[in-house]
């Protein structure tokens, strides 16, 4: 037995990593209520845990360290739904890679270039909507400073780093990944989960420019199948937002507006435009090895050989 397990590791290298726990579930569209469930679960489970802190803690401490706690634990009920779900089709049922290196002809870190240049300059395009919508509530933008005015680290650790592993994992890996292994259309699909990526953020001020990143991280997964790629993505996006919140001069920015006026911000908006698309016609240039994406299928442990 054990020299069986040994061959299949062989045979499927790579496939017993942490995105491997995860690699048997292919969700559904009615699966994708199930983990929403689960997350909305994990997000009762981080408010106990952070009220738990508010008895030990002052206010300032409160809110960056029940933040570093409460947001993995999110995660952490879909997680283990969705792992043994994974387990107990493992020996039967293909799988479907959650992360693939699907990058020919452009090679990795030119994808890796062009993906990041993409999602910045997207960004910047999404200005043109978030500045036109009503003002943000007084308790909305104190929430929202609290999670970059703090302890640089654990605004790095949380914005930087958890963000796009958890979330990534969830919108691209989960929802994106089994709608496509399920027959969904890719454009639907590629829709469906950027709009569950914009519901999860729960605030129409962050859920407008996820939805439009959404769009972009989700063709460029249905092309490369490297999640890592579109957790590169999510954290260039992270990255770029906590450090301009921390440099004094942009501080109280709430729109590119402020810092470019006139013809010169529409000149930028154009040129970033331009860029997005035309980095969405590079990684279009990534032959797909089947209809449904560039996601690697994997054999069942013991059903197909």
């Amino acid at each position: 037995m054990a020299a069986f397990f040994k061959k299949r590791a062989l045979k499927n290298p790579g496939n017993y990593g942490f995105f491997s726990k995860f690699t048997y579930y292919v969700p559904g569209v009615a699966d994708l209520f199930i983990l929403l469930v689960f997350l909305l679960v994990g997000v009762l489970l981080g408010n106990l845990v952070s009220l738990l802190f508010g008895l030990f803690l002052d206010q300032k401490d409160f809110v960056e360290y029940a933040m570093l706690v409460s947001y993995p634990l999110m995660f952490i009920p879909p997680m283990i739904y969705a792992g043994v779900k994974s387990a107990g089709k493992s020996f039967n049922n293909q799988g479907v890679r959650l992360d693939s290196n699907h990058f020919k002809p452009m090679g990795g870190l030119v994808c890796a270039l062009l993906a990041t240049v993409a999602t910045l300059a997207l960004g910047f395009c999404s200005d043109a909507i978030t500045s036109a919508m009503p003002q943000m509530p007084e308790w909305l933008e104190t929430i929202m400073e609290s999670m970059t005015s703090g302890t640089l680290w654990i605004n790095i650790l949380c914005v930087s780093i958890f963000a796009p592993l958890f979330e990534e994992w969830l919108c691209r890996g989960m929802v994106l990944r089994g709608l496509l292994g399920n027959g969904v259309k890719p454009i639907w699909a590629i829709v469906i989960s950027a709009a569950f990526f914009a519901l999860i953020h729960m605030n129409p001020w962050q859920a407008v420019p996820a939805f439009l990143l959404g769009l972009l991280f989700g063709y460029v997964y249905f092309r490369t199948g490297s999640l890592k790629l579109t957790m590169l993505m999510h954290c260039v996006n992270n990255s770029f937002a906590l450090l301009f919140s921390n440099i004094p001069a942009f501080k109280d920015m709430e729109s590119w507006r402020d810092i470019f006026s006139g013809p010169e911000y529409w000149i930028i908006m154009a040129s970033c435009l331009i860029l997005s698309i035309l980095s969405v016609l590079a990684f279009n240039k990534i032959a797909l090895v089947k209809e449904s994406g560039n996601s690697d299928s994997v054999p069942a442990l013991f059903g197909r050989r």
